[in-house]
């Protein structure tokens, strides 16, 4: 095995950063620099009261660029979804995408560019590199400090028929530009800012510990963690303040590259069965989930855990250990932002989790937690989190 640090690894930066307060209102310039002449703009319906959408199409159309505009999809977009974005686009020629939104714009965007460009269906793309054909230029513009897909060559989609999420990726599937302006994420309310913060929290946490981990995607990881931990508190409290809004969009974006190297763990397997059964939003779903899995995984990877909460200006307590700490710390901040700690909070019965266990154990992101993870581990937490 490699030294420590000294992994193998292959990282190639394939998106441009544009990162400052107003950065929003460079649009149109930087689709112009890229050729943009009829683009699909792809947004959330929940967005259009913000006026972002809006104003997206206006510094489109000064910069000569014509928008059409696509919203038929929800927080958890499916392949069903994706079809309908297809065919509009395909009706409407464009030649480019720009999404503004969330993780569910960021991703049904990217799924749209997969099958416009590609053909077939997102069935056909599960997994990474099955894009044989290029793919159109993108923006993506993230009003949430969450996901961290504007990083990410992957698009989540659901399947519709079995609701299971697929992970499609493929190097041409990245945003050419993505656009981090800390001054869009104030139009999300205090529950989105607390549930997607939290989920990139997450990711900072389960890619640094991860199997596949490696030099690059620690060093955006340790970062994100630094700047998350540091600053969600303060968004939830002082929700105008631009500097932490700006920590806690670039901490997010940072976990992403984290992920792009890294992949997660066990608290995104276990967190994507309750989505596909319940509906329930992701981020609330791994609010519950991730302390447990912390504390499970303290044999494996404690030493970790204590190098972040080191970072975060915290001396490891050796009566409760590293994953304690960090554990009792992630709870610390879940109810800081009002999320759910008990899986009964979310509406699931006891006798459902034998079954979650069995799916949980089929999921991708649980191959690289660095304890092994199968049913009867998914079990085993699903139980402590009930």
């Amino acid at each position: 095995m490699a030294q420590r640090g000294r992994r193998p690894f292959d990282f190639q930066p394939r998106t441009r950063i544009v990162f400052a307060n107003g950065a929003f209102e460079r649009l149109g310039e930087l689709a112009r620099e890229l050729g943009f002449e009829r683009t699909l703009l792809v947004s959330d319906r929940a967005l259009l009261g913000t006026g972002l959408v809006d104003r997206a199409a206006a510094l489109l159309r000064a910069a000569g660029i014509v928008s059409c505009g696509f919203h038929d999809f929800d927080s958890n977009p499916d392949t069903r979804m994706v079809e309908a974005g297809r065919k509009f686009a395909s009706s409407q020629g464009v030649d480019s995408i720009v999404a503004v939104g969330g993780g569910s714009s960021l991703d049904c965007a990217k799924g749209i560019n997969f099958v416009l460009t590609n053909g077939g269906s997102m069935r056909d793309y599960r997994g990474f590199g099955k894009a044989s054909r290029p793919m159109l230029p993108s923006i993506g513009i993230p009003t949430t400090a969450g996901t961290g897909s504007e990083a990410q060559t992957y698009a989540l989609i659901s399947d519709s028929e079995t609701h299971a999420k697929m992970a499609c990726g493929d190097p041409k599937a990245a945003f050419r530009v993505t656009i981090l302006d800390p001054a869009v994420t104030l139009t999300q309310p205090r529950s989105v800012t607390a549930t997607a913060g939290f989920d990139a929290i997450s990711h900072a946490v389960e890619s640094f510990v991860t199997t596949k981990r490696s030099h690059i995607s620690c060093l955006f990881a340790r970062d994100a963690w630094r700047l998350l931990e540091a600053h969600y508190q303060r968004v939830l409290d002082a929700p105008g303040d631009l500097a932490a809004r700006g920590a806690m969009l670039l901490g997010a974006h940072e976990a992403g590259l984290a992920i792009e190297q890294s992949m997660l763990g066990a608290t995104h397997a276990c967190a994507n069965p309750l989505t596909a059964r319940y509906g329930t939003t992701h981020g609330l779903a791994i609010a519950v989930m991730l302390p447990h899995v912390v504390r499970w995984n303290s044999e494996a990877v404690g030493a970790r855990y204590a190098e972040l909460l080191r970072l975060s200006g915290r001396e490891v307590d050796s009566d409760i250990g590293a994953a304690g700490q960090m554990a009792g710390r992630l709870d610390e901040l879940a109810r800081a932002g009002g999320l759910p700690r008990t899986l009964r909070e979310l509406g699931v019965e006891r006798e459902a989790l034998a079954q979650l266990a069995s799916q949980a154990a089929l999921e991708w992101t649980g191959t690289f937690n660095p304890r092994p993870f199968d049913e009867a581990a998914a079990l085993h937490l699903y139980q402590n989190a009930y």
